[in-house]
């Protein structure tokens, strides 16, 4: 029995048409209908849900000799879902919105760190205004005088070896000439 013919049969023949009210044959028709009718439509009904069987089971074929198929030429499930997303991104990212979304967000981020740039040069413009005001020179020589009275005379700056040096000697109050001695029972 050849099913592909068979369910092919199956869909180009004419079958007859119910009305039907609602999804469902109303009562007052069936008694409209002789026995003969009925009888007619009974199999009628039974044939279709026969041929709806059919189908059923050439489909379920088809999906597993569609399977044994794949399985020969190596397709895994994670092989096609890899297949089919990689398809989709492609599909994405070629896609006009995905270019528009994409050009619209490369000029945002282009323009931000314009902003950025420009907000960071206010700034430093702003420091060095503010450095350069006298309220900002009285609070440092004041900070200065300050500085002077706790420490004394020395350069602000000084040199970073001279620092080194300063807290180096601070530290110890006598230099080490004497090895430590060790008990004679100790090796």
């Amino acid at each position: 029995m050849d099913t592909s013919n068979e369910a092919k049969d199956l869909l180009e023949s004419d079958t007859q048409k119910v009305e039907v009210e609602d999804g469902a044959a109303s009562p007052k028709m069936a008694g409209m209908l002789s026995e003969e009718e009925q009888e007619e439509l009974s199999n009628e009904l039974a044939k279709v849900e026969e041929e709806i069987q059919t189908l059923s089971q050439v489909l379920a074929a088809k999906e597993r000799y569609l399977a044994e198929i794949k399985r020969k030429l190596g397709i895994t499930p994670l092989n096609e879902l890899r297949q089919n997303l990689t398809k989709s991104w492609e599909g994405m990212t070629s896609s006009p919105a995905y270019k528009k979304t994409s050009e619209t967000l490369s000029q945002a981020g282009q323009k931000a760190s314009a902003a950025f740039t420009n907000v960071g040069s206010v700034i430093t413009k702003k420091l060095e205004e503010v450095r350069n005001s006298q309220t900002f020179k009285s609070f440092e020589e004041k900070v200065e005088n300050i500085k002077t009275k706790v420490g004394g005379n020395k350069p602000a700056g000084g040199d970073f070896g001279d620092v080194l040096n300063s807290t180096a000697n601070a530290g110890v109050t006598e230099p080490l000439t004497e090895e430590p001695h060790l008990a004679k029972d100790e090796p």
